[in-house]
């Protein structure tokens, strides 16, 4: 019996239609638009708008549209996983709600979360499901509404971050094709530098939280951008290393869209070529756990059967890793 691998067999997106761009941004806090676009690669972000809409509306928009591309009928899915920074609500998982407004009710469904490293996190834990043999459909949604955790007023943080939501199926595969290996890592000593400071179960809300705007996202950028450059450059050159992959083996880089600069230094490191790698960070932002899957979703048509694919994310916490992945049809 051939051996079973987890392979992406389809995948969808979501973007709101609502553009956040560097021209607006710079009437809102003092910055410009070469300001930011030198520094991170970024030219607008997506951001929702819809009231009374949150995380889950992204990742049902974006599983729908993946349901709608595969002609599956979601009663086929197994398990439901929504890799997010941003639930709907503390307590209830937003996978669970999202699960059922797709019609998947034959799945089971859960959250997880490891900041702009989620989905990376999650194709591993999707891929273990499938290898397993227990499931038959794992459906992988990455979804942030980002905007509801930003300070407008903080420049450090606004122009990066912007909303959206990818998903991917896996399923079994018995060619070989699919997950190969991973890298992943993680180190606590990060957590004070990227972080909400409130509303956790050390600092729980308060008016005075709320007053010192200790809800929103803080950073020291300095500190982060040096272990995301190094580290993604890292384990994506550790995990072509360790396939005896060289740069003409990898078709496709399909690094986290946190900072141009950060992407370039990954690329460098694995000695690939810029038409090679993959970037819609300039369209989007830092969409956190939307970044990988909407980037597939915007260069599926490209990918051929049998392609490597070498991802690689950081994130929050820290948490940060590389997978390589075999892409299993042509679209």
């Amino acid at each position: 019996m051939s051996k079973i691998t987890a392979a992406i067999t389809a995948v969808g997106a979501y973007l709101p239609d609502f553009v956040l761009s560097n021209k607006v941004l710079e009437t809102m806090v003092d910055t410009n638009d070469e300001w930011i676009t030198s520094r991170t690669g970024i030219k607008e972000r997506r951001i929702l708008k819809k009231e009374g809409a949150g995380t889950s509306y992204l990742a049902i928009k974006a599983a729908e549209n993946l349901l709608e591309r595969k002609q599956i009928d979601p009663k086929e899915i197994d398990l439901v996983i929504v890799a997010t920074a941003t639930p709907d609500l503390l307590v209830a998982s937003t996978a669970v709600y999202v699960a059922s407004e797709i019609g998947a009710t034959n799945a089971f469904a859960y959250d997880l979360q490891a900041a702009c490293s989620s989905f990376l996190y999650g194709m591993s834990t999707a891929s273990a499901y499938i290898e397993s043999g227990r499931y038959k459909k794992v459906l992988l949604i990455g979804a942030d509404k980002m905007s509801s955790i930003i300070d407008y007023t903080d420049r450090t943080t606004c122009i990066i971050f912007g909303d959206g939501a990818g998903a991917a199926l896996f399923e079994p595969n018995t060619e070989g094709l699919g997950f190969q290996d991973e890298y992943l890592r993680s180190d606590g000593a990060g957590r004070e530098f990227l972080k909400i400071e409130a509303g956790g179960s050390i600092l729980p809300p308060s008016v005075e939280t709320v007053e010192n705007g200790q809800h929103f996202v803080h950073q020291d950028g300095r500190t982060v951008f040096k272990f995301a450059v190094s580290n993604m450059a890292d384990v994506a050159e550790k995990i072509m290393q360790r396939n005896n992959l060289s740069h003409e083996d990898v078709a496709w880089l399909v690094p986290h869209q946190a900072n141009l600069r950060i992407i370039d230094a990954t690329a460098n490191r694995m000695n690939l070529p810029d038409e090679k790698v993959l970037k819609n960070i300039h369209r989007y932002g830092n969409t956190t756990s939307a970044t990988l899957p909407l980037l597939l979703s915007d260069f599926e048509s490209q990918f051929k059967k049998g392609d490597n694919l070498i991802f690689a994310a950081f994130g929050g916490g820290f948490t940060w890793g590389s997978v390589y992945l075999k892409w299993a049809y042509n679209s």
